[in-house]
């Protein structure tokens, strides 16, 4: 495919080239290359090029869009949602593939091509929930690449047959461990923690923890899990989620930054509301830590925020964060879609000297947006005019699926 007629990341018009699932020429070299004749052409009508967008943390087992509207009914703190949630999936209006399999499309409609989503495990749903967001991984299979966190949401060891549910997801396809607040959850975080990383050395898998405990609970959660990695050499297959404790100020941080950085453990935020949770983004990019954005919730049973659009929470990301200029603005577009490709393919490159993910040698996971400058686009977050390419071929116009 030749796309003709664009501005990556808001630069100069040119031509790009597509092959093999790849960027193959940019530019001047378009006119040169072999395939150029032959070639598919996209007119890209003068629109912005970056990378797709990649949610790096979403619960797709959850959600309730496309639903109508149920005011929200958990009551205060983690374990209120937590069980708002069990109280009330089964009597949603669809199944949970076909509410998995509904946001997945409006992700993949809204430019997201790579996407990590948890699937709960627990004693109350056993596989079920699990096994709809594999469904609808599988559905959309040719459009979008999904990895599932097993995740066990209420605790490993608060009910019976929770590992053994964990090790069975695993082996029926899911990619990463999940756990939760080690401390605040199980209560015993040395068992939780023990219990994950050895889940995660039996299948070859990866690790995902969801971290809320903040200040120097956190911090002390961390320690853990650092020495976990350290000792497995799992370095380079480990995210915390949330982690707002690195936003909590405190002197421990800094040593906090530094392991995560030398370890290269990947950090999935949210961009929530309130300065407890507002992460040292901008100091963690100059550290050299993958760092991913995500939607979370998708109107479900723990708030009633989230619409499927990428977009959409980066420009939340760039307001919680105060960012006004446009090179901040840029780098909040920047983690929202390379940033996250990072977080999920620790194998693509850093963002050097300039804006990654419209190069030669770059994975032809691409959207183009109406737009004057990225800047703009997030400010406007246009819902039509959106081409979103998955692996060279174009997967969705204007917000529907080709």
């Amino acid at each position: 495919m030749l796309i003709t007629n664009v501005r990556p990341w808001g630069a100069e018009t040119t031509d790009v080239l597509l092959s093999g699932g790849v960027i193959v020429a940019v530019g001047a070299e378009v006119a040169t290359h072999p395939e150029a004749p032959t070639a598919e052409i996209l007119d890209g009508e003068d629109r912005l090029l970056v990378p797709s967008f990649s949610d790096t943390h979403v619960h797709l087992d959850s959600t309730r869009l496309g639903l109508p509207f149920r005011p929200y009914s958990g009551e205060p703190g983690r374990d209120g949602r937590i069980y708002n949630d069990r109280a009330n999936w089964r009597s949603a209006e669809k199944s949970v593939t076909e509410r998995a399999t509904y946001t997945l499309e409006r992700m993949i409609a809204h430019g997201a091509t790579r996407v990590r989503s948890h699937a709960q495990v627990d004693a109350d749903s056993g596989l079920e929930k699990f096994a709809g967001v594999l469904a609808a991984r599988e559905a959309y299979a040719d459009r979008a690449d999904v990895e599932i966190v097993v995740f066990p949401q209420v605790g490993i060891h608060r009910e019976p047959g929770v590992p053994e549910l964990m090790s069975e997801a695993l082996r029926s396809g899911g990619n990463l461990v999940g756990g939760i607040d080690p401390c605040e959850i199980d209560r015993d975080p040395v068992r939780h923690l023990n219990t994950v990383f050895e889940l995660a050395e039996r299948h070859g898998a990866g690790a995902d923890i969801h971290l809320h405990e903040a200040g120097l609970l956190g911090l002390f959660s961390m320690d853990l899990i650092f020495e976990r990695v350290r000792a497995l050499s799992m370095q380079g297959q480990v995210s915390i989620s949330h982690a707002p404790a690195l936003g909590s100020g405190l002197p421990q941080v800094d040593k906090a930054l530094e392991q995560i950085a030398e370890l290269d453990i990947a950090i999935t935020h949210i961009a929530p509301s309130g300065g407890g949770w507002v992460l040292p983004l901008e100091r963690m990019s100059a550290t050299g830590i993958r760092v991913g954005l995500g939607m979370d919730g998708q109107r479900d049973y723990w708030s009633p925020y989230g619409n499927a659009d990428m977009l959409d929470r980066t420009w939340q990301l760039a307001f919680v964060q105060n960012y006004n200029r446009d090179d901040q603005i840029e780098n909040a577009l920047e983690l929202a879609t390379w940033g996250g490709a990072r977080v999920i393919n620790r194998e693509l490159s850093a963002a050097g000297t300039g804006r990654p993910g419209v190069a030669v040698g770059d994975p032809a996971e691409l959207v183009l947006i109406p737009g004057e400058t990225p800047t703009s686009a997030v400010m406007d977050r246009p819902a039509l005019g959106r081409v979103v390419i998955h692996a060279g071929r174009v997967v969705a116009r204007d917000g529907e699926l080709c």
